[in-house]
């Protein structure tokens, strides 16, 4: 499928890098981060009123969105690129415990993403952001806690802490496809 213009070519680039980059962040973050950082476990913070997840659900959160905008802007083949060089840099730059935990849970987390966001995304954008999200992040935290930390404890939070993110850019991209939907009918109606 031909690239629609030169913006959408950069934009792409910059989802493209900026996704990628997210997994040695997440990494990062996750051990570094936090409210409450436990001796041999994940920094936390509160998702909801007595409710923690690991940090790195943030950063996490904004992965799952940036890949569909990879997708959206470049394709389903830079998409992939990017996972694969996203779990490579993540292995390169993980602390040991985390390497396997993290490669894994960004891999299959990001496919299963591709997956329920592709379907969807040209008839409902905001929706296959939200349930590619949501799926993205159950897939993401029981595969990333279980081998990370060995425990899905913090299963909720996580889920909980990303569906916030998904929901927030959700939200921000309907209203942006809707206003650009109304600009295009007035444009059409004043001629």
């Amino acid at each position: 499928m031909p690239l629609r213009s030169t913006k959408d070519y950069s934009v792409g680039i910059i989802y493209f890098i900026l996704f990628i980059l997210t997994i040695p962040a997440m990494n990062w973050v996750v051990m570094n981060v936090g409210t409450v950082c436990t001796a041999d476990g994940p920094c936390l913070i509160p998702v909801w009123p007595g409710i923690m997840a690991p940090s790195g659900v943030l950063m996490a959160g904004v992965a799952l969105v940036l890949r569909d905008g990879l997708q959206a802007k470049l394709g389903v083949r830079w998409s992939l690129y990017a996972i694969i060089i996203g779990a490579a840099l993540s292995a390169l730059f993980s602390e040991p415990s985390l390497v396997l935990a993290s490669v894994m849970a960004f891999f299959f987390s990001e496919l299963a993403d591709l997956v329920v966001y592709t379907p969807m995304r040209k008839k409902w954008p905001a929706w296959a952001i939200m349930a590619s999200g949501l799926v993205g992040s159950m897939v993401d935290s029981a595969i990333f806690l279980s081998l990370a930390f060995g425990s899905i404890e913090f299963i909720f939070g996580q889920v909980l802490g990303k569906f916030w993110m998904s929901l927030a850019v959700a939200l921000l991209i309907g209203y942006l496809h809707s206003r650009r939907a109304k600009a295009v009918q007035d444009e059409i109606l004043s001629r």
